[in-house]
């Protein structure tokens, strides 16, 4: 059983996009531009680290590399059994869970980016991660302080975040270490995240929430705010807007993910910080990050490996081997076949296969095509597979 994951801020690189400008996953950057109202592409072309830090700047930028990532892994015919984003990564998470739309989440992902930077501007905060203390060591050494400190992150064993006033912090820092910690070092944000110093944040988000669809998905999604899956809609507009003054119970997260029979974790987006921690949380965890489209060769044999029960490397009856790839419908609408394209067809990165509607269907990758998936004139949906080839 398969469970994607999504990181959260800071994981943000410079140049992050300049992987996927040939991929047709790409066009997502020009919706979330529109609905963000904001220049995407420049924040994962040419936005340097400064610019990438500012919390506005960072949430949309990771936000949107991931749901590329995702995008493209949807192409494979590859689904998960479950969800779970840290922090920010919860929208991709529901994106991916199609309980929101890509274009409602970039359009929330910018609402939230703003209203956090805002009540950070508001009141000064920061943040520290606590290495090699059990949490409720961390717990101890947030009560021992006279001041706003709290724990933000429960991240993996022997790894929390703790957030609040930075004189606060330092005197956390302090007695953590007299507690046993072997490490405290200052996380580069501009805010307290997840405490109660992001109530205005979390007030004006509630209000953009207020006013967006969210269905029932197609996928379990774990929430950050209490480890637990969630199916209701209605249960995550409180959700998404207590989990900016809650912390974010990943560790707890990865553990239910385990129990609910998740062994695989993928973790779609930049950076590998996520499966960094499932390994630490999970024994026998089988992670995998994927971020570039070279990546995505990877998962397919990480997946066809699977553990020797076999239980992984199975997506719904299907064995995905290493050298089958899938292509997959980039909307909704009738399947027409490509007259040029028959059994055999030596095919190139790009070359179209087939069209759905007015939208062309192109193969990301090289290989010889096997077969149609659907047949010329069948109504298909977004990401349904339509054709597969088989590489050299």
């Amino acid at each position: 059983m398969i469970a994607f994951t999504f990181p959260g801020q800071g994981s943000q690189k410079p140049g992050s996009g300049q992987h996927w400008l040939e991929h047709p996953s790409w066009e997502l950057v020009a919706e979330a531009s529109e609905a963000a109202g904001r220049d995407v592409a420049h924040l994962l072309l040419t936005a340097d680290a400064e610019e990438l830090r500012q919390t506005r700047n960072a949430q949309l930028s990771t936000f949107v590399a991931s749901a590329l990532v995702l995008d493209a892994v949807e192409r494979l015919g590859i689904e998960p059994t479950a969800c779970a984003g840290h922090s920010l990564g919860e929208y991709t998470a529901l994106v991916a869970a199609g309980v929101l739309s890509f274009g409602e989440g970039a359009r929330l992902v910018a609402e939230r980016g703003d209203a956090m930077q805002a009540a950070a501007d508001q009141r000064a905060g920061t943040m520290a991660a606590v290495l090699g203390l059990d949490d409720d060591a961390v717990e101890v050494a947030c009560a021992r302080v006279d001041g706003d400190v709290w724990v933000a992150n429960y991240n993996a064993p022997g790894q929390v975040v703790v957030a609040g006033c930075p004189e606060a912090i330092e005197h956390a820092a302090t007695a953590a270490k007299d507690l046993g910690a072997k490490k405290v070092m200052p996380v580069a944000v501009s805010g307290a995240f997840h405490t109660p110093l992001m109530a205005p944040a979390r007030d004006r988000l509630r209000k953009a929430i207020g006013t967006t669809e969210l269905r029932a998905g197609d996928t379990t999604v774990f929430a950050n705010v209490d480890a637990t899956a969630h199916d209701d809609p209605d249960e995550w507009v409180g959700l998404l807007a207590a989990q900016l003054c809650s912390p974010v119970r990943w560790r707890q997260t990865l553990h239910a993910l385990a129990d609910a029979g998740c062994a695989t974790f993928i973790e779609l987006g930049p950076g590998s910080i996520l499966s960094g921690m499932a390994k630490r949380t999970i024994d026998h965890a089988r992670p995998l990050a994927v971020s570039t489209p070279d990546d995505l060769d990877r998962l397919l044999e990480h997946l066809a490996s699977g553990p020797s029960t076999g239980a992984v490397g199975t997506h719904e009856g299907e064995h995905l081997f290493a050298t089958e790839r899938l292509v997959v419908s980039p909307a909704a609408g009738v399947f027409r076949p490509a007259v040029d394209v028959g059994e055999g067809s030596a095919l190139e990165p790009g070359q179209v296969v087939g069209t759905v509607g007015e939208h062309d269907v192109r193969t990301p990758f090289a290989g010889t095509f096997m077969g149609a998936l659907a047949l010329s004139g069948e109504r298909v949906t977004t990401s349904q597979p339509v054709a597969w080839l088989r590489t050299t």
